[in-house]
């Protein structure tokens, strides 16, 4: 008897040291990511019942949801943050985030970021992909929801870029924006990822004050603000065990393998 209550102290040591001392200090608050908000099939949709329930788990659940900013500002000011924060993104700027998506965020008052692809607002395409238009965009920006640059043309910045080409794509579609809008575009995210050295300090030069990638990148735990790491959410996350409130713990980017940025 003992000896188990020795196995067993030792065992709880262990683990608490192992969670204070290795665990703990990788601690980033975790930056979700969506796209479609929808019914169509692919990963990247999210039913419109789903995201509610998602959302309502947020806030069920005691998370604070901030905005893209109080996390960057965070990171700059190296700031310790609370376990219970959570920032919400979309890419692509698809005009079901208006439909279902903005309703549920305001009604839970919920801020988020949605990076749009500039030069695709208020078009519709033969694949079903439809982007919210301006009078949309401007709406929602009004209430809660900040708009960041996706480039003009969803234009990979990774690998062998024609730097005239990227400058064109990146300050292109700030521009555009910040015309239509009338606020400042202080936030990018690189589409599908792809970033490089050379693109990366565009972005910094373009004067944006950060930078989404998804799981690409080197900064695995999010110390450098112009190339955060997110996490895909899926349309099954809240029938899968553990997954929504693993995405959501903080730690959940520790175990996935690091891929590059290109």
């Amino acid at each position: 008897m003992k000896k188990i209550k020795i196995f067993f102290s030792l065992l709880i040591l262990s683990l608490g040291m192992f969670y204070f001392f290795w665990l703990s200090p990788k601690y980033t608050v975790p930056i979700l990511m969506y796209h479609n908000i929808g019914y169509e099939e692919g990963s990247f949709y999210v039913a419109p019942e789903n995201f509610a329930k998602q959302m309502e788990y947020i806030k069920n659940k005691g998370y604070e949801v901030i905005t893209l900013d109080e996390l960057v500002q965070g990171i700059k000011n190296n700031k310790s943050f609370k376990r219970n924060k959570v920032v919400i993104t979309f890419d692509d700027g698809y005009r079901d985030n208006f439909q279902y998506a903005y309703p549920v965020l305001k009604k839970f008052g919920f801020p988020a970021t949605i990076f749009i692809i500039s030069d695709f607002v208020g078009k519709s395409f033969g694949n079903g992909k439809e982007f919210l238009n301006w009078d949309q965009i401007i709406l929602m920006s009004k209430d809660d929801i900040s708009f960041g640059a996706h480039t003009k043309t969803h234009f990979n910045l990774g690998s062998r870029v024609d730097e005239p080409v990227a400058q064109e794509e990146i300050m292109g579609s700030k521009n555009a924006i910040e015309e239509k809008i009338k606020l400042p575009v202080e936030y990018f995210c690189y589409p599908s990822g792809g970033f490089n050295e050379k693109t990366k300090e565009m972005i910094k030069q373009a004067g944006f004050k950060g930078a989404c990638s998804t799981n690409r990148g080197f900064a695995k735990f999010n110390r450098d603000e112009y190339e955060l790491k997110r996490i895909k959410v899926t349309n099954s996350d809240m029938t899968k065990p553990f997954s929504f409130y693993a995405k959501l713990s903080g730690f959940y980017t520790i175990f996935k393998r690091n891929r590059d940025p290109y």
